[in-house]
């Protein structure tokens, strides 16, 4: 299913240490691109940041901008606890020239979460123990946000705008995301309202195909020519997966003139490929 273009753009902040010294490997990218394209969109940007507290500033403070700017929904993993190394939700409140403040919600569904615990645990719950108090750090955010539900555990994560930050872990950050697509942005799914038709072609150079694939988009508004190259291809060896990607209606005269076009230039062509 390929993106639909009238759809704001979707970008992605990941946020740890831990990603980028190879100590974890990176889960959220490909998750959020399926999660998207399940329903017609597509991711424009992704960007990773260490546990520096400049550069995360620095680097929400751009997704704040573009957000206002464009209308761009922004997903932000990682750093949202409340132990030394969490730096997310003060460099948040730092991007937006805001001071942070306990979300009355967030602190109602901790104090639950602690108390659940503690009945489990066969133990009282005391809400003034020290690390009881302190856990109500996980409900500081910039001053107007709002709350993120979080279905695993409770512990909230919080939105200012169309700027949402979850934690990092996968299990909690991805029903989030759910959550957030099949509500607040449900209304701009496009379930199959794009389709991708290509032809696997070998032998030919990007190049000579590249007057051919021009034309193609200009003479069909709307459809956009795709060019994957393979050299190692454990199917088709070297090749180029050629194609184009639109509107079901606009897809099928490009692609037929697509065909006619590798027709004419004597070019060896393999399978076709349609992908919903």
């Amino acid at each position: 299913m390929m993106p639909d273009v009238t759809a704001p753009p979707f970008s992605l902040v990941i946020i740890g240490d831990e990603i980028l010294s190879g100590k974890r490997q990176d889960k959220h990218l490909p998750r959020v691109i399926e999660l998207l394209a399940a329903r017609g969109l597509a991711l424009a940007t992704a960007e990773y940041v260490g546990d520096d507290r400049p550069r995360i500033e620095a680097a929400l403070r751009r997704a704040f901008e573009r957000s206002r700017e464009t209308g761009e929904v922004v997903f932000v993993t990682g750093g949202i606890g409340a132990t030394p190394d969490d730096h997310t939700r003060q460099c948040a409140a730092a991007a937006l020239g805001v001071p942070l403040a306990l979300h009355p919600e967030a602190e109602t569904l901790i104090r639950e979460r602690m108390r659940k615990l503690a009945q489990e645990q066969g133990v009282p719950y005391e809400p003034d123990r020290a690390d009881n108090v302190h856990r109500l750090n996980m409900g500081v955010f910039p001053q107007g946000a709002t709350i993120i539900p979080n279905p695993y555990n409770q512990i909230p994560g919080f939105s200012v705008g169309d700027v949402h930050f979850m934690p990092g872990f996968p299990v909690m950050a991805w029903p989030m995301i759910e959550g957030l697509l099949d509500g607040r942005y449900a209304h701009l799914h496009r379930r199959d309202a794009y389709v991708e038709r290509s032809v696997i072609v070998f032998g030919a150079m990007e190049a000579a195909l590249t007057p051919l694939m021009e034309a193609v988009e200009r003479d069909h508004p709307g459809v956009k020519v795709f060019s994957l190259p393979s050299v190692d291809h454990p199917q088709h060896g070297r090749h180029i997966d050629l194609g184009v990607k639109g509107a079901p209606d606009a897809v099928a005269p490009a692609y037929a003139q697509l065909r006619e076009g590798l027709t004419a230039l004597d070019a060896r062509l393999g399978p076709e490929l349609t992908r919903p």
